[in-house]
């Protein structure tokens, strides 16, 4: 009875967490997203706080869903790909051209991080949306499923507020 009480060794905070690197090596989950110009978001995922981004880069282009145009077929994937530092590794340029998605990824070491501010701060400001739902700062469910679902709450309301509001968040 006493041994299934108890938890294992890193099951308190259920699958998909991880050592934030910035918050004393304290379990935790990291949101990745992907949005238009507009600022909806197209793709979302979890993962843990230590997992690096350019490892969460390619399931968010494969869960882009198909996007209606006003001629034409539906658009499967995005025409361009803005991204910051994080993303530099020439397999994530080699895998976008393969797809052919063209990508702007500014360079470690070579390029400011200023030259993306235009385009960058779209994905900040959908980021800091996110970041106003109080359930979203610290995640208290086990489950991960439970965590991406409570998120994915969070970017409907916020693509609904954007639609209704006539572009004004």
């Amino acid at each position: 009875m006493r041994d299934r009480l108890r938890q294992s060794a890193g099951g308190k905070r259920g699958p998909l967490t991880g050592p934030n690197p910035t918050d004393r090596g304290k379990l935790g989950s990291k949101i990745h997203l992907i949005c238009d110009r507009n600022g909806l978001l197209l793709s979302l995922g979890i993962s843990g706080a230590n997992m690096h981004d350019s490892q969460g880069l390619e399931p968010l282009v494969r869960g882009i869903p198909p996007v209606r145009s006003r001629r034409g077929p539906r658009r499967r994937k995005p025409a361009k790909l803005h991204a910051d530092k994080g993303y530099d590794y020439d397999h994530l340029r080699r895998w976008l051209r393969e797809r052919g998605i063209r990508h702007r990824i500014a360079r470690r070491g070579v390029e400011s991080s200023q030259r993306l501010g235009r385009h960058r701060w779209v994905v900040e400001r959908t980021v800091s949306w996110l970041a106003g739902c109080r359930r979203l700062h610290r995640r208290y469910e086990r489950k991960a499923e439970h965590f991406l679902a409570f998120v994915g709450i969070a970017a409907t309301l916020i693509g609904y507020r954007r639609l209704t509001s006539g572009g004004k968040a």
